[in-house]
């Protein structure tokens, strides 16, 4: 039997369609192009304004727009950004440095959650979209960096993106309850990568025997979780190393979700070991990224993503033990990346900006910010002529823009 509506029964009204919200950003010139328009909706830039949309308009004065940057590499936990002046003392080697993080840590009033949500709102009016940030997890701290730093990021959702690695800084084969505290963070929830450091150099074990890198590739399976090594050994040793994380990176099917930090051995190779380096990390499906500390440890990034290796732009750390230098501006990175390789021609400069923005967006698994339809609405506007006089110069960032919505202004969020 059909069932019929009676004469009595009212009617359904039709349902009118909600229309869309577009927001127009006017007069600006995406890479230093001819003046236009950029149309977001729904956080997505589109080639027009939707019929019947509600029109939101943003002046943009004719200023430059870029896309908003990826830090894929910085230490928010260890920061004293905005804390009286610490003194730092002379320190030579890891572990000297890594007491010096003990001693900072101590020594500062506020608390860690707070330091690093002031780092990355200053980093996020600045132009960074999103970042990988790492948190030391060691006896010393516990998880409290984890907690802190994933606390700040939430704080900041829907302004910038935030990875947290619990990053074993004192090692996990020297530091007895390491690997136990790795353990705890891995199965928190709050962290999306494990990390871990000089496998066969500083955390070596030294009396005691164990495999850091094992015990770090089981928890990343184990959990369903990627994988982010510091390795700063040169030469023979620290390319062993990334032969070896390669070949795990096969064995375990993470092709795609490990990466090396700084990777010096790398930055020290050329020509044909230069590629064959390049070929079998990017057959594993191994990232690195580099923070441009100097001519003879920043990567040589171009010719590593013309052989198909994702190499992300990061900050390390900003004002910590270790230096009194960095200020999560991920545009001052770019210039420094350009300082440190003598980038002289406009398409070196640009590929400096382009390593902070595409491989860093790259590196998260995010889409590329191109300024095209289809592309997110993640952008700054600056006044300048053009993209590489905008890597030298630094010009303020006016306008931030993620998702569509103006996000700050004048170097300070809204």
């Amino acid at each position: 039997m059909v069932y019929q509506k009676g004469p009595s029964e009212p009617k359904e009204k039709p349902v009118t369609p909600t229309p869309p919200t577009a927001t127009l950003f006017h007069d600006v010139r995406p890479f230093g192009g001819p003046s236009g328009d950029l149309v977001s909706v729904d956080g997505v830039l589109v080639d027009r304004v939707p019929e019947g949309a509600a029109v939101e308009r943003v002046d943009g004065g004719g200023r430059l727009a870029l896309p908003t940057l990826v830090d894929a590499h910085i230490h928010p936990d260890k920061t004293s950004w905005g804390e009286p002046w610490y003194r730092r003392r002379p320190a030579e080697g890891i572990a000297e440095f890594v007491a010096g993080d003990v001693d900072l840590a101590r020594s500062l009033p506020t608390p860690v959650g707070e330091r690093a949500l002031r780092l990355m709102t200053h980093a996020a009016a600045r132009g960074t979209r999103a970042m990988r940030a790492h948190a030391d997890v060691a006896p010393a701290y516990g998880l409290s960096g984890v907690e802190g730093v994933a606390a700040a990021a939430a704080k900041l959702a829907g302004i910038v993106d935030v990875e947290l690695v619990a990053f074993p800084q004192h090692g996990v084969i020297r530091a007895p309850g390491a690997a136990e505290l790795l353990a705890e963070a891995a199965a928190s929830g709050l962290v999306s990568h494990i990390g871990g450091i000089d496998p066969t150099g500083f955390d070596a074990g030294g009396d005691r025997d164990g495999d850091q890198l094992g015990l770090v590739f089981a928890l990343a399976e184990k959990h369903g979780l990627g994988l982010d090594i510091h390795l700063h050994d040169r030469g023979e040793p620290g390319l062993a190393v990334i032969r070896d994380i390669a070949a795990r990176t096969r064995a375990a099917g993470l092709g795609g979700k490990v990466a090396v930090a700084h990777a010096f051995a790398v930055a020290g190779l050329s020509g044909r070991e230069l590629d064959e380096t390049a070929d079998l990390l990017a057959g594993a499906g191994v990232a690195l990224t580099t923070v441009a500390l100097g001519e003879t440890t920043i990567l040589p990034f171009r010719r590593l993503a013309e052989r198909g290796v994702t190499v992300g732009l990061g900050s390390d750390g900003v004002r910590d033990s270790w230096s009194p230098y960095g200020d999560g501006d991920m545009l001052h990175r770019a210039w420094l990346a350009g300082w440190a390789l003598d980038a002289r021609l406009d398409e070196e400069l640009e590929a400096c900006f382009a390593v902070a923005a595409d491989g860093g967006a790259a590196l998260l698994g995010l889409p590329a910010a191109d300024l095209r339809p289809g592309s997110p609405a993640d952008f700054m506007l600056v006044e300048g002529e053009c993209l590489p006089q905008v890597v030298v110069d630094q010009p303020r960032r006016d306008l931030v823009v993620r998702a569509g919505r103006v996000v700050a202004r004048d170097g300070r969020l809204v």
